[in-house]
């Protein structure tokens, strides 16, 4: 899974970038697309392997992308390039400035987001009505067209024409067959409000201005944690009663934003945390460690990670009737510990 971390200039990309990925800041790096995998910090995946003592500890990952801003001297130019190179991206991160400085005045967050969202509700018009206009071309001249998808491009126009986000139309944003218009204001978006080391650490206000969801973080502090000794850096974050860094918030937020869950497969071998939408089934969870197991489907042994830290053990756990086997049809849950039944021969 893929975030693309967009905002207007000087909001601390880079910054965020370079705190979330923990990676250095580079001269040219503004020219060039920078791209990263970041672990997912998950407490039920240290704990189980403390019980197992796996080989190796396998976490989910997602992948953060800053787009490059180019070399074109015309800012359009320049600017179509950077969304053309997030399209792709499930989500969108956009970084908001949140602090004075830099010759800039006092910060307005919802306004800043604002405009940016603008440009993006623009860009997806401009997609919608090409489309438009081949497909009313293809009618006159008495050539079949796709009519559900003529309709579905008019509704997304309709929005766009509002100055409305397609977000907030999830029927909408979701349709299969506008999946390959990538609209860029379907994607969901967590704000980040970038904040000055000493600036205001709430985001009530942006949240009931913009009704978004936003954190807020201290870009160059955090940029300057991932520079610390583990040791000094959670020295520095206790003297601050802070008892977790807001990248490990920000990484579980875009973790959720995706609408993404994690179950777990344990054993000596390997303690693996597996990534998989919210609302998928056993079968298709299956399908996550390999197609096979989903062909060859047969049960799924599952436990939840709190009843099996409880018990400190499977056995124990299976001793409590706590250990389940569900069919293809079960919906897996969040923090599922489970083991596929299945026959290759089937």
């Amino acid at each position: 899974m893929k975030l693309g971390i967009i905002g207007l200039s000087m909001c601390g990309k880079n910054t965020l970038f370079e705190a979330l990925t923990k990676t250095a800041s580079a001269a040219e790096s503004r020219m060039e697309n920078r791209m990263a995998s970041v672990r997912v910090p998950d407490i039920r995946i240290d704990t189980l392997s403390g019980m197992y003592q796996p080989k190796k500890t396998t976490y989910a990952v997602i992948d953060y992308f800053l787009p490059g801003r180019g070399v074109s001297p015309d800012e359009k130019n320049r600017e179509q390039s950077v969304w053309n190179k997030v399209r792709d991206s499930d989500a969108l991160i956009h970084v908001v400035r949140n602090f004075e400085g830099g010759g800039f005045g006092p910060p307005d967050p919802a306004a800043d987001f604002r405009k940016l969202d603008e440009e993006l509700i623009f860009a997806d018009l401009v997609v919608a009505d090409k489309r438009l206009e081949r497909l009313e071309a293809d009618l006159k001249k008495n050539r079949k067209i796709d009519t559900a998808e003529h309709e579905l491009v008019k509704e997304c126009k309709a929005v766009l024409d509002a100055g409305r986000p397609l977000r907030r139309h999830p029927d909408l944003a979701s349709a299969p067959l506008l999946r390959g218009f990538t609209f860029l204001s379907a994607k969901p978006v967590l704000a980040v409000l970038n904040s000055a080391d000493q600036g205001d650490c709430s985001a009530a206000g942006f949240e009931s201005t913009t009704g978004e969801r936003g954190l807020v973080i201290r870009g160059k502090v955090e940029r300057e944690l991932i520079q610390m000794p583990e040791a000094d850096a959670k020295e520095f974050l206790a003297e601050y009663g802070i008892t977790e860094s807001a990248m490990t918030v920000v990484i579980r937020e875009s973790y959720s934003l995706l609408g993404l869950m994690s179950f777990f497969t344990v054993g000596e071998d390997e303690v693996r945390a597996w990534t998989i939408r919210t609302g998928t089934k056993a079968v298709d969870a299956a399908e996550a460690i390999h197609s096979d197991i989903k062909k060859g489907f047969i049960r799924a042994e599952v436990v939840s990670y709190a009843d099996l830290t409880a018990a400190g053990s499977h056995a124990e756990a299976r001793k409590k009737g706590q250990v389940r086997l569900e069919g293809k049809e079960y919906v897996m849950q969040d923090g599922d510990v489970v083991e596929f039944r299945f026959n290759v021969g089937k």
